[in-house]
């Protein structure tokens, strides 16, 4: 929760408009809604549903939704092994926040 709501802070204080969702399954109503989602921003070890799972229901819905994971895993790990599909980027835990906004910017195209 903590890095959700500093991510929503740091978001918010450059000017995007965001939603956020507690868990992956609050999230899908969000990603099923007419709202513009640019990028959905996850992290991938979430309890229940994760968030790779939650990014297989957004594109089924979304087929161009992209995607930043945010993850405690190893990066080399989650690349290597196919984890990232075209339109998804990654941030590995920990992270300095200052890391966001640029990833963020580059990925809408700002």
């Amino acid at each position: 929760m903590a890095v959700r709501v500093r991510i929503c802070a740091v978001l918010g204080k450059l000017g995007y408009a965001f939603l956020a969702a507690g868990n992956a399954h609050s999230a899908i109503p969000i990603v099923d809604s007419g709202q513009r989602i640019d990028p959905l921003i996850s992290d991938v070890g979430l309890p229940g549903m994760n968030g790779r799972q939650l990014t297989e229901i957004g594109r089924q819905m979304r087929p161009q939704l992209k995607v930043l994971f945010i993850t405690g895993y190893a990066e080399r790990a989650a690349v290597r092994g196919g984890f990232l599909d075209p339109g998804m980027q990654l941030i590995s835990k920990p992270f300095t926040f200052d890391l966001l906004p640029p990833k963020v910017r580059e990925m809408v195209g700002d």
